[in-house]
């Protein structure tokens, strides 16, 4: 196992900065994915690591040493790319075998390399097969365990499971979590998708513009966002959002907007709010609850769609032109056009600076 560390890393393509002064520790043994929109950066800080791209300023350590100009093959990682990348014309053995025969690891040693990782990946009934007789799952299983073999101090995975349909996602998904948990080795993963970052990793790290948004645990960055950017990113329906501003009412701090008005007394503010501050309130759309009664409730809607999910179904409201999802059971059955009341929990919401989009 080993840490990784980039201090005040630059790089520049064409003299543009795409990814400028950024720090990031990676624990010994953690599962880190970086997470982000399509041109954030979150590939080109994975292929700085990897040696792929040059840096125009900083340093990349691996295990304690400076790698930031070593060659790839140098710096003790395996990597796994979106593309498969095998050799069609090898089969699945020679494929999985083929790294640690180019840097004359003894035969011997390297059968073993490979037993061991056609057993945890279950490619053991393919490995006399070529990649031309194999499924999506299984090819990128291979590319997988073509990494293994290096038994590399990092794994690094740049969106390996976005060409597979979305059954194939969710098994090679849980295998990813379950071979991680096995080798206890320090991983880097890079995807676009929430749920992968979600089930996957051990913290988080939420990139926009080649900068690092947020990183800590995935409960901690779903939760508490620290921004807007963040909040809206995470979850399917994304965070609600109303604007509004704070009020003081009998001795309560509250929301009001004209759309609702929530009690955010017991919020735990990072500094004191002004009263007549503009913000805007972020609440995820379990934490709405739909009431026929309008008696106690934070505002009132009409419903606009409903779209029914199997489990559960996300009803749709229109408060005063302020779209609303809200997560309900899928035995409820409300009435399209018909207002109703809704109640918001006030231990869940989250409240923004309208002006910085920063958590207050």
């Amino acid at each position: 196992m080993s840490n990784v560390t980039i201090e005040n890393l630059d790089i520049q393509f064409s003299g543009v900065s795409v990814i400028s002064q950024l720090n990031l520790d990676v624990q010994s043994g953690e599962f880190l994915v970086l997470l982000g929109p399509s041109g954030c950066g979150k590939s080109t800080l994975l292929h700085s690591i990897a040696g792929l791209i040059d840096v125009h300023d900083g340093r990349v350590d691996i295990a304690g040493k400076d790698v930031t100009w070593a060659d790839p093959k140098d710096r003790g990682i395996g990597m796994v790319f979106q593309s498969y990348a095998l050799y069609p014309t090898m089969t699945v053995a020679k494929n999985l075998s083929f790294g640690p025969r180019i840097a004359g690891v003894p035969k011997a040693e390297v059968a073993s390399r490979v037993e061991r990782a056609a057993t945890m990946l279950q490619l053991t009934p393919l490995l006399q097969r070529k990649p031309s007789q194999l499924s999506g799952g299984q090819r990128q299983r291979v590319a997988i365990g073509r990494a293994l073999v290096r038994e590399a101090a990092v794994f690094l995975f740049d969106e390996p499971l976005s060409n597979l349909d979305a059954k194939l996602r969710g098994e090679l998904r849980r295998e990813l979590k379950q071979l991680h948990k096995q080798l206890g080795a320090t991983m880097i993963y890079v995807t676009h998708d929430q749920v992968e970052a979600m089930t996957l990793a051990s913290r988080i790290a939420v990139m926009k513009d080649g900068k690092i948004q947020q990183i800590d645990t995935p409960a901690t960055v779903y939760a508490r966002p620290a921004n807007m950017f963040v909040a809206g990113f995470l979850g399917a329906p994304s965070m609600n959002f109303v604007e509004g501003r704070m009020a003081r009412t009998n001795g309560a701090t509250q929301f009001v907007s004209p759309t609702l008005r929530v009690d955010v007394s017991a919020y735990p503010f990072i500094s004191p709010p002004q009263i007549e501050q503009p913000v805007v309130l972020g609440v995820r759309p379990e934490h709405i609850r739909l009431s026929a009664s309008e008696a106690n409730a934070a505002g009132t809607a009409v419903v606009s769609l409903v779209e029914p999910m199997g489990s559960n179904q996300v009803v749709w409201l229109d408060a005063q032109g302020v779209s609303l999802a809200v997560d309900a059971d899928a035995q409820f059955t409300p009435a399209l056009d018909r207002r109703t009341g809704f109640a918001i929990d006030p231990a869940h919401v989250s409240l923004f600076d309208r002006q910085t989009q920063m958590r207050l």
